[in-house]
């Protein structure tokens, strides 16, 4: 079974030479802290910023440099900073490669859920509908199951949704899984993690086709 950095350096592999990549709150942003030195991407964050790096190590964080989480964030060589009417432009305008969120629910048909729960107090959708809507390729990175063990990967989505059929892969703490016409497919096992737990822990319809492989991190 993965934790949040396994998830992410799992997903770290999706990332390919000279991809302009968005990365969600959350799991997501762990990303950049993975990625191969010897490919070149570039990372972009809603607030407007393109070239982030890894993290800041303690005591070595600049308040002034931050991702559309607050969180403070390094920057590369060549980095730039501008306004949110551009970093828009540039995502509604498809000009992003990879887009990388994390998400409450994802249904079995690549619907996403991941800015409302009813009743709690939330700040908006944010740019979270702009990504889901213009991105082509929607990697979703999350647990497969909430705290009470249910899980998160459904049929249908209870949660408003924030995105209509657009996930196109899926990493866990539990396995890879792709979002096809006929359901969530079963690509890879998280390490230790066994065929069945996912199927138990996926109330989607999930196609289980031939050997699975254990992922490798």
């Amino acid at each position: 079974m993965l934790d949040k950095n396994g998830i992410a350096k799992r997903i770290a592999k999706e990332v390919k030479d000279g991809y302009y990549v968005n990365l969600g709150i959350g799991i997501p942003t762990l990303v950049a802290n993975f990625v191969r030195e010897d490919i070149s991407v570039e990372f972009q964050s809603e607030n407007g910023v393109l070239g982030m790096g890894p993290f800041p190590f303690e005591g070595e964080e600049d308040a002034d440099i931050i991702n559309a989480g607050k969180q403070t964030i390094t920057t590369l060589p060549g980095a730039s900073f501008f306004d949110s009417a551009l970093s828009f432009g540039m995502i509604r305008g498809q000009h992003v490669d990879l887009t990388i969120l994390g998400a409450m629910e994802v249904a079995e048909n690549g619907d996403i859920a991941n800015w409302k729960i009813p009743g709690k107090m939330v700040k908006g959708m944010g740019g979270a509908m702009d990504l889901v809507a213009s991105a082509e390729n929607i990697i979703v990175a999350m647990m497969h199951t909430n705290k009470a063990g249910k899980s998160k990967l459904l049929k249908r989505c209870s949660l408003p949704l924030t995105g209509v059929g657009c996930v196109k892969k899926i990493v866990t703490n539990l396995a890879v899984l792709e979002v096809t016409p006929e359901g969530f497919k079963l690509l890879e096992t998280a390490p230790g993690v066994s065929v069945e737990e996912v199927v138990n822990a996926t109330e989607g319809k999930l196609l289980v086709q031939g050997e699975i492989p254990e992922m490798e991190i």
